[in-house]
């Protein structure tokens, strides 16, 4: 009977553990905060070509970030003629719309872009855990009383290449940083597992 207990609870906490760390091994690291300085020039527009997919609705053209001041960006997505789609302000963890289409002016999909924007660009971060494999670390930051944000670095040079946004038990947003030129990241995919949004970016220049 006891060996039967045991693995039943063996089996759910299996069936409950999160894929984002499995294979990983949880490490007592000294390692008290994290950098992601992909966004942190305050002398660069970081111009992209962005293509959004929202409930298979399409939304293509020019995504700028821009970093300016201490815990402070702007986003603005404009058609490729110009025209604004949206124009975010981040300042710490609060925002500030300038302006949004009707079609993207629902409440959900305000936070949940609000969110998104806001994981890309925060540069700074405090660790709660750390995983490791051979090859790679993964840094385990709160994010809200619901959500874990997971770093993912390469041990050769320290790159950061992925952020997983999860609940204890299920990954909900991946940012997967695909190409690179020097410290800028050339090719972002933003991927919802549990919401119908999409967002591609590919950077032309500054």
């Amino acid at each position: 009977m006891r060996f039967f207990l045991t693995s039943i609870l063996f089996l759910f906490f299996l069936s409950c553990s999160l894929p984002t760390t499995k294979g990983y091994l949880e490490q007592l690291g000294n390692k008290k905060s994290i950098e992601n300085g992909y966004f942190s020039n305050e002398n660069k527009d970081y111009v992209y070509k962005a293509k959004i997919n929202i409930y298979n609705k399409n939304f293509g053209g020019i995504l700028i970030i821009k970093k300016t001041g201490i815990k402070r960006h702007r986003i603005v997505f404009t058609t490729e003629f110009g025209n604004k789609i949206f124009d975010l302000v981040i300042v710490n963890d609060t925002f500030k719309v300038n302006y949004i289409v009707n079609e993207l002016n629902k409440k959900n999909i305000l936070n949940t872009l609000q969110n998104d924007f806001h994981i890309l660009v925060k540069q700074y971060l405090n660790v709660d855990k750390q995983f490791d494999s051979d090859t790679e670390t993964i840094y385990q930051t709160n994010y809200d009383k619901n959500n874990n944000l997971y770093y993912f670095f390469l041990k050769e040079n320290h790159k950061l290449f992925k952020i997983v946004k999860s609940t204890s038990t299920k990954e909900k947003v991946i940012f997967n940083f695909l190409e690179f030129n020097n410290n800028i990241v050339t090719k972002i995919d933003i991927l919802h597992q549990n919401f119908k949004l999409k967002i591609h970016l590919r950077y032309i220049g500054n």
